[in-house]
Protein backbone atom coordinates (compact mmCIF):
# COMPACT_ATOMS: atom_id res chain seq x y z
CA UNK A 1 0.00 0.00 0.00
CA UNK A 2 1.69 3.43 -0.92
CA UNK A 3 0.40 6.08 1.68
CA UNK A 4 1.24 10.18 0.24
CA UNK A 5 4.15 11.17 2.13
CA UNK A 6 6.94 13.88 1.56
CA UNK A 7 10.54 13.45 2.48
CA UNK A 8 11.29 13.88 6.25
CA UNK A 9 8.28 12.89 7.21
CA UNK A 10 8.19 10.77 10.63
CA UNK A 11 7.08 6.97 10.03
CA UNK A 12 5.22 5.55 12.73
CA UNK A 13 5.19 1.87 13.52
CA UNK A 14 1.36 0.27 12.99
CA UNK A 15 2.01 -2.10 15.89
CA UNK A 16 4.31 -3.25 18.62
CA UNK A 17 7.24 -5.55 17.83
CA UNK A 18 10.64 -5.93 17.26
CA UNK A 19 12.56 -4.64 14.36
CA UNK A 20 14.01 -7.54 12.31
CA UNK A 21 15.51 -5.57 9.63
CA UNK A 22 16.79 -1.97 9.05
CA UNK A 23 18.58 -1.44 6.02
CA UNK A 24 19.10 -0.86 2.54
CA UNK A 25 17.75 -3.34 -0.30
CA UNK A 26 18.18 -2.09 -3.71
CA UNK A 27 19.13 1.24 -2.98
CA UNK A 28 16.07 1.73 -0.82
CA UNK A 29 16.46 2.13 2.75
CA UNK A 30 13.96 -0.62 4.47
CA UNK A 31 12.43 -1.29 7.97
CA UNK A 32 10.81 -4.83 8.95
CA UNK A 33 9.05 -5.15 11.98
CA UNK A 34 7.97 -8.47 13.14
CA UNK A 35 4.71 -8.28 15.57
CA UNK A 36 4.83 -9.36 18.93
CA UNK A 37 1.75 -11.78 19.35
CA UNK A 38 0.49 -12.27 16.01
CA UNK A 39 1.27 -16.37 15.66
CA UNK A 40 3.60 -18.46 14.16
CA UNK A 41 5.08 -17.36 11.77
CA UNK A 42 4.54 -14.17 13.13
CA UNK A 43 3.24 -10.94 11.03
CA UNK A 44 5.92 -8.26 9.68
CA UNK A 45 5.05 -4.83 9.02
CA UNK A 46 7.67 -3.14 6.12
CA UNK A 47 8.18 0.29 5.14
CA UNK A 48 9.82 1.37 2.55
CA UNK A 49 12.22 4.35 1.57
CA UNK A 50 13.24 5.05 5.00
CA UNK A 51 16.28 6.29 7.15
CA UNK A 52 16.40 4.30 9.92
CA UNK A 53 16.03 5.63 13.36
CA UNK A 54 16.18 2.17 14.96
CA UNK A 55 18.09 -0.88 14.15
CA UNK A 56 17.45 -4.85 14.47
CA UNK A 57 16.63 -6.35 17.73
CA UNK A 58 15.04 -2.78 18.87
CA UNK A 59 11.69 -3.38 20.75
CA UNK A 60 9.04 -0.33 19.05
CA UNK A 61 5.49 0.06 20.51
CA UNK A 62 2.59 0.86 18.45
CA UNK A 63 3.04 4.75 17.04
CA UNK A 64 6.45 5.22 17.60
CA UNK A 65 8.72 7.18 15.28
CA UNK A 66 10.99 4.58 13.51
CA UNK A 67 12.62 6.88 11.07
CA UNK A 68 11.92 9.39 8.32
CA UNK A 69 10.30 9.26 4.88
CA UNK A 70 13.24 9.60 2.70
CA UNK A 71 13.67 11.00 -1.19
CA UNK A 72 14.45 9.42 -3.91
CA UNK A 73 12.89 8.21 -7.15
CA UNK A 74 9.39 7.04 -6.44
CA UNK A 75 6.20 6.30 -8.91
CA UNK A 76 3.96 8.33 -6.49
CA UNK A 77 4.02 12.52 -7.17
CA UNK A 78 5.69 14.17 -4.45
CA UNK A 79 6.37 10.73 -3.05
CA UNK A 80 5.04 7.94 -0.75
CA UNK A 81 5.75 5.62 2.09
CA UNK A 82 5.60 1.60 0.52
CA UNK A 83 3.70 0.35 3.73
CA UNK A 84 3.48 -3.68 3.50
CA UNK A 85 2.40 -6.74 5.42
CA UNK A 86 3.27 -10.15 5.57
CA UNK A 87 3.23 -13.42 6.70
CA UNK A 88 5.93 -15.59 5.90
CA UNK A 89 6.26 -15.35 1.89
CA UNK A 90 2.43 -14.47 1.55
CA UNK A 91 1.27 -10.55 1.29
CA UNK A 92 -1.76 -9.54 2.89
CA UNK A 93 -3.41 -6.51 3.73
CA UNK A 94 -1.61 -3.88 5.95
CA UNK A 95 -5.47 -1.85 6.12
CA UNK A 96 -6.38 -5.08 9.03
CA UNK A 97 -4.04 -3.71 11.48
CA UNK A 98 -5.97 -0.43 11.45
CA UNK A 99 -9.11 0.02 13.81
CA UNK A 100 -12.30 0.24 12.11
CA UNK A 101 -13.21 4.09 13.17
CA UNK A 102 -9.94 4.73 10.68
CA UNK A 103 -11.74 2.53 7.99
CA UNK A 104 -15.11 4.45 7.77
CA UNK A 105 -14.40 7.06 5.13
CA UNK A 106 -15.56 4.49 1.93
CA UNK A 107 -14.27 1.61 0.06
CA UNK A 108 -10.74 1.92 -1.17
CA UNK A 109 -10.13 2.44 -4.78
CA UNK A 110 -7.48 1.61 -7.70
CA UNK A 111 -6.26 4.80 -9.53
CA UNK A 112 -4.90 3.96 -12.85
CA UNK A 113 -1.18 4.28 -13.64
CA UNK A 114 -0.06 6.66 -16.20
CA UNK A 115 3.01 5.80 -18.50
CA UNK A 116 3.14 2.61 -17.93
CA UNK A 117 3.27 0.39 -21.56
CA UNK A 118 0.28 -2.19 -21.78
CA UNK A 119 1.13 -5.27 -22.92
CA UNK A 120 0.14 -6.12 -26.61
CA UNK A 121 -2.97 -7.98 -27.67
CA UNK A 122 -2.76 -11.80 -26.87
CA UNK A 123 -0.65 -11.47 -24.00
CA UNK A 124 2.42 -10.57 -26.14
Amino acid sequence: MDLAGRPGQPVHAAAAGRVVFAGPVAGRGVISIELAGTGSPPLRTTYEPVRASVGEGDEVSAGQVVGVLAAGPSHCAGGCLHWGLRRADRYLDPLTLLPPWMLRSGASRLLPVFGVPLPAAGGR
